[in-house]
C-alpha cells in the first residue's frame, strides 16, 4: 500500500541541526522519494518498507541526540505530485 509520511524531527537541544541535516541525508540515500521544506520532509513509498527503513533512521537519530521528538503524519494514499493552489 502506497503512503505519504510527513516527517518532521525535534532535537530538544541547543545544537540541533546537525542531527536534522545528518537525519535528512540518510534518508535521501534510500530509494524512497523525498521532497523537503523549511518545516518538514515528506517521503513516500509502499508502507511497510518505509516504515521499516524509518524506524532504523529514527533509532540512530534519537541515539545521536540527549533528547527530541519525532512527529509523523501518515497519508494512505501516494500524495507526491501534489501541487498546491495558487
Amino acid at each position: 500500500m502506497k503512503v505519504s509520511i510527513e516527517i518532521t524531527l525535534t532535537p530538544l537541544q541547543d545544537d540541533y541541526e546537525l542531527a536534522i541535516k545528518t537525519f535528512i541525508r540518510k534518508l535521501r540515500e534510500t530509494s524512497f522519494d523525498v521532497h523537503e521544506n523549511p518545516l518538514s520532509t515528506q517521503v513516500y513509498g509502499e508502507l511497510r518498507p518505509l516504515m521499516d527503513t524509518l524506524t532504523l533512521l529514527i533509532e540512530e537519530s534519537f541515539d545521536a541526540i540527549a533528547a527530541g521528538m519525532i512527529h509523523l503524519k501518515i497519508v494512505k494514499t501516494d500524495r507526491s505530485n501534489y501541487v498546491p493552489f495558487h
